[in-house]
């Protein structure tokens, strides 16, 4: 597999898809992981780690809601990695990401994660470029652990927003009374330093890629949804799960 280039690759649906089939496609699959939520969780052999990663007004929040808001909440847990504590900052970047790795029978999401310690500290320059290398072996070796050692699917997803989709989004929040809650002046900011997030997303997704990247066009969120799902049904329904029999 060749290395990935973000701007060789589209944010947006394949035209020839028809929005409302596939819509009414995501509700069947919807329905399909209610079930196989509860064989994950009665089996206990294995567990799912969601990671959702993506520029500020991607879409992460309502595609974490849209596809695992109707499984039953005992077996999905979500967590959102924000600015690290003092305590967590004492310790090893991948210490508090540990402390929240999905137990068996559980899918765990990650809302940002990990490898925001390569992509925001790197983009400001809070970590020097040697460290940040560094901390990508020490991600693959994590995720390795996780896969090998626990019986652990991770899927990785990147929501792919165009620029332009996220401006416009962005000045929704500034205008709609439903979304100025998600308004934070820095995202603005962050906002101007595009380019140099796209760099840091790629050398993430071409270092860190002991699990692969699925890179997901993020402009339309029907289709998002629909990827995330139709991902996290296939990889369920490969485990060949089986509901556990009395013992006689």
């Amino acid at each position: 597999m060749g290395k990935i280039k973000l701007s060789d690759i589209r944010t947006t649906a394949p035209k020839k898809l028809d929005k409302e089939k596939i819509k009414a496609e995501t509700r069947e699959i919807l329905q399909e992981l209610d079930e196989l939520q509860n064989l994950l969780y009665a089996e206990h052999k294995h567990s799912i780690l969601l990671v959702v990663q993506g520029m500020d007004a991607s879409g992460k929040d309502g595609v974490i809601k849209n596809v695992t808001g109707t499984l039953n909440p005992q077996g999905v847990t979500v967590h959102s990695f924000k600015t690290p504590t003092k305590e967590e900052t004492d310790h090893d970047f991948l210490w508090r990401v540990h402390q929240q790795a999905p137990g068996k029978g559980m899918i765990q999401v990650f809302n940002r994660s990990h490898y925001e310690d390569i992509l925001i500290q790197r983009v400001h320059k809070w970590i020097d470029e040697k460290t940040a290398f560094k901390r990508m072996d020490a991600i693959n070796d994590f995720e390795k652990l996780l896969a090998v050692h626990n019986s652990t699917q991770i899927l990785k997803f990147y929501l792919h927003v165009s620029r332009e989709a996220q401006q416009q989004r962005l000045v929704e929040r500034t205008e709609d009374p439903r979304k100025m809650w998600k308004y934070n002046e820095n995202d603005l900011a962050e906002a101007k330093l595009w380019d140099k997030y796209m760099d840091a997303y790629e050398d993430a997704f071409n270092n860190c890629n002991y699990i692969p990247w699925i890179i997901v066009p993020a402009d339309h969120n029907w289709y998002k949804e629909y990827i995330v799902a139709l991902t996290l049904r296939d990889t369920l329904k490969s485990l060949k799960m089986k509901y556990p029999r009395l013992k006689k």
